[in-house]
């Protein structure tokens, strides 16, 4: 068998990516192949000479004991375990990983089948010993990476989640501290406009809380009732008036049709404005003016934010939306607020987006499906 392998070796290789290309969604390639079928079978030669030569010791440290073991390292061990890593790297199963092994076997098989070359009972009782030792590194690896990945990405998404509500409650405990600062400066009672803010921010928060709570109970909650956008421009702008006022600038709101109207999470879409609005007056030059408008547009309502930060430095503007990453020098958000606000906006079928003004600053759209309360 050694010297069948070492004058076939090339035929071999050859028919392996021939078995490869024919599998859906595969390509045989020099890279992934680097470290799987070439050097195991140079591995599975140099162990067939080692036994010839009657040096079972050199045997097992190329190629491990039968039956392998946790605790025996071999080359092939370690050449199988970064072939194992390669593939799932290069975005394959766990199936293809074993089927890499087993078309070298059938072609062996094959090709000396053809060629009438008889091998002995012990050459074949080496060849799938070497066999099994490299499919068992190889699968071990790729589940303990793609476990690994796994773990990384649930971890990330638990982050992230967590941030959401870190964020989304520090924005209303905000508001909230601008409307109670507001009624104690002017000795307002709770019954006016600033208290129903303070109220709602409280309230916000309590949903929050709960809406939590839900969602690791049940999952993902559904799609809300419709309601007036008018109505609902007119929340925002009492919430963001105090903000404008802490920030020195000047918030001017266009009419709104009073019949135009969004479906969804009214509490979500509300708090994705929310952060448009905070984020303008944040990175808005003092003394300038910030101007929020609600339209209809054939089928949809858009919601527009613009602002006056000067204008967007270049291939930032869909960096802006990408999770705990801020474009400031400004560090005392946590990054979260456009991704948040992207992901509520889109849970009810809309979409966010940026257009830059150079040189006077940005304006960002919500657009949402167009409903009418006719």
């Amino acid at each position: 068998m050694r010297n069948f392998l070492t004058n076939n070796r090339e035929e071999l290789i050859s028919r392996c990516k021939s078995k490869v290309a024919l599998r859906p969604r595969r390509a045989a390639t020099e890279h992934q192949l680097s470290n799987g079928i070439p050097l195991f079978l140079e591995q599975l030669i140099r162990t067939l000479a080692a036994e010839e030569g009657d040096r079972p010791a050199e045997s097992i440290l190329i190629s491990g004991p039968s039956g392998g073991g946790s605790l025996a390292l071999s080359e092939m061990g370690v050449t199988a375990t970064a072939h194992g890593k390669e593939l799932l790297n290069l975005g394959y199963t766990i199936d293809q990983v074993v089927h890499d092994y087993g078309d070298l076997c059938q072609a062996i098989t094959d090709l000396a089948f053809e060629r009438d070359a008889p091998f002995a009972v012990g050459e074949f009782r080496t060849l799938n010993r070497c066999l099994d030792n490299a499919i068992a590194d190889a699968v071990t690896e790729f589940s303990f990476q793609r476990d690994t990945q796994i773990a990384r990405q649930q971890n990330l998404d638990a982050t992230e989640r967590f941030g959401f509500l870190v964020h989304e409650l520090r924005n209303s405990l905000g508001t909230a501290t601008l409307a109670i600062h507001a009624l104690e400066l002017g000795n307002m009672t709770v019954g006016g406009a600033t208290g129903t803010v303070l109220k709602r921010s409280l309230s916000a928060m309590g949903n929050l809380i709960s809406r939590a709570l839900a969602d690791v109970r049940s999952g993902t909650p559904q799609q809300g009732p419709k309601f007036s956008a008018a109505l609902f421009i007119q929340e925002a702008q009492t919430s963001a008036q105090l903000v404008a006022n802490a920030a020195g600038c000047a918030l001017r709101v266009s009419s709104v049709d009073p019949l135009l109207a969004i479906r969804g999470n009214r509490e979500l879409l509300l708090a994705a404005l929310a952060n448009l609005l905070q984020n303008a007056f944040k990175f808005s030059h003092p003394c300038t003016d910030i101007a929020l408008k609600a339209y209809g547009l054939g089928e949809h309502v858009l919601i527009e934010v613009e602002d006056r930060c000067g204008g967007l430095p270049p291939g930032i503007a869909e960096k802006m939306f990408l999770p705990f990453n801020q474009h400031s020098h400004d560090r005392s958000g946590l990054g979260l607020g456009l991704s948040i606000a992207r992901q509520s906006i889109e849970a009810d079928f809309g979409t966010l987006t940026v257009r830059d003004v150079p040189g006077t600053g940005c304006v960002f759209t919500i657009s949402l499906p167009r409903h009418s309360l006719q």
